[in-house]
């Protein structure tokens, strides 16, 4: 009983739900980055260099029998899979960089103002012209 005590306490704590909600929109935007880089990007750079498509880009190492399938090197979805990263790493960074601004325009340092001398209490104002007055008697 006292296990299953201390997992509900660990899964509730705030960290492990944001960590869920962060895992959880996390695979959301790499499924619209994924589209944004084979429908959106890939296609005018596969016009580019002629047409190719990315995906499809393979070595055949074993020609295909009756039997068995081609054994195929698939560097093309190596390729596309590169292109994803670089895009995501960059997507990132510039959220990231956005958000450090922003920290910083928050934490903008409170300028002091000038350093206002003290005002002398009474007793020194009064020891004061006690000391001018013996001053002028000698």
């Amino acid at each position: 009983m006292g296990l299953l005590k201390e997992f509900k306490a660990f899964a509730m704590k705030g960290n492990v739900i944001d960590l869920a909600v962060a895992v959880i929109i996390g695979g959301a935007f790499g499924k619209i980055v994924s589209s944004l880089v084979a429908d959106v990007i890939m296609p005018p750079i596969g016009l580019l260099v002629g047409g190719v498509n990315f995906t499809e880009l393979s070595i055949i190492l074993k020609e295909a029998t009756e039997t068995t399938a081609a054994v195929t090197l698939n560097y093309g979805n190596f390729l596309q899979a590169t292109f994803d990263f670089i895009i995501i790493a960059f997507a990132i960074f510039m959220f990231i960089k956005g958000l450090s601004k922003l920290e910083k325009k928050k934490e903008e340092p409170v300028v002091p103002a000038a350093p206002v001398e003290p005002t002398p209490s009474k007793e020194e104002i009064l020891l004061a012209e006690i000391r001018d007055l013996l001053k002028e008697k000698k």
